[in-house]
């Protein structure tokens, strides 16, 4: 069998490798390869490169106001980096990003190890079993974040939430709304959400792991928790990688939920998050420079926390592969 692997190995190199002049071949693609590649550049630059490069071309606009007193017709200057200092001034905005921040130093983990939690027991289960709880798990992902934001929004408010006044006939009175909680219970919207969609992300990686090493593993006389513990987890770590760098990326984004909840109580502003404070300036301030500004400066933290956070777990396997 693996003779016959190896020949089909070889024939596909030799397909794929163009012959050179010299007698050498070229690992370079062909241009069939480039033809296929084709579609997804043209929409990476159009999804991705146009509107990142057009959002910092408008952070470095201003408008320039003429006339007497600045009455007159506004014009667009160049301000150079003036929006991004005067974002970097705003003590509002700064606050945000030490919130969010704050919000995925705990969210992430707790939601991350609630998903590995439910992959492995799913993964232990009969299969009629495990598509049924998967699918359950799976439901809040496709409810879409505004819907899911309403639902646990009215089981928040007193006087309205069954939750708050079964809670209250057992002497206890959470305030899931005030100044000190609400971060947390926008947490927990979200971890409802997104939880079961990590999870699968998990299972798929565990369904990939080879049968052969649960079974040399159970004539070694390892149980369920030490398979688990020592060929499960370390072989889910690409998945694993994969859902905190998605983590990162979607609590930097955190928009949806703190939009819906603004309206049920006053700790949450106009500027709670960093999306939320860009989308204010510009649909309530009409500032779009200053909110572009604040757009490039939450996706060049975005970004340096997601390729800081793959450094960190890939410096991690090098030293455990030494």
């Amino acid at each position: 069998m693996s003779t016959a692997i190896s020949r089909t190995k070889n024939r596909t190199e030799s397909r794929t490798m163009k012959p050179t002049p010299g007698g050498r071949r070229s690992a370079r693609p062909d241009r069939a390869a480039w033809t296929f590649l084709l579609p997804f550049v043209a929409l990476f630059l159009f999804t991705f490169v146009l509107p990142l490069g057009y959002a910092v071309y408008q952070s470095m606009l201003k408008p320039v106001r003429s006339g007497a007193l600045g009455l007159g017709p506004a014009t667009v200057g160049f301000a150079g980096l003036d929006n991004y200092s005067l974002a970097l001034q705003q003590s509002a905005f700064l606050e945000s990003f030490a919130r969010v921040l704050l919000f995925g130093v705990v969210q992430i983990p707790v939601m991350l190890m609630l998903a590995t939690a439910l992959a492995l027991a799913l993964d232990t289960l009969s299969h009629r079993w495990a598509g049924i709880l998967r699918a359950a798990y799976f439901l809040p992902y496709g409810v879409p974040g505004v819907i899911a934001s309403i639902l646990w929004g009215f089981l928040y408010v007193p006087g309205v939430s069954p939750v708050v006044d079964l809670l209250g006939r057992v002497g206890l009175a959470p305030d899931f709304l005030g100044y000190d909680s609400v971060l947390w219970s926008i947490a927990n919207i979200v971890i409802w959400e997104f939880a079961g969609y990590n999870m699968l992300v998990i299972v798929a990686q565990l369904k990939a792991i080879p049968q052969e090493l649960y079974e040399a593993a159970r004539i070694d006389g390892a149980g369920a928790w030490q398979t688990a513990i020592r060929i499960k987890l370390p072989l889910a770590r690409p998945a694993l990688v994969l859902t905190g760098v998605f983590s990162i990326i979607g609590t930097l984004q955190l928009f949806a939920e703190p939009l819906v909840i603004k309206p049920l109580t006053s700790t949450v502003t106009s500027s709670y998050t960093p999306n939320l404070s860009a989308y204010n300036e510009a649909f309530a301030n009409n500032n779009i420079y200053l909110a572009a500004a604040e757009s490039v400066i939450l996706a060049l933290v975005a970004s340096v926390l997601s390729f800081g956070f793959l450094s960190l777990v890939n410096r991690g396997k090098g030293r455990d592969a030494r």
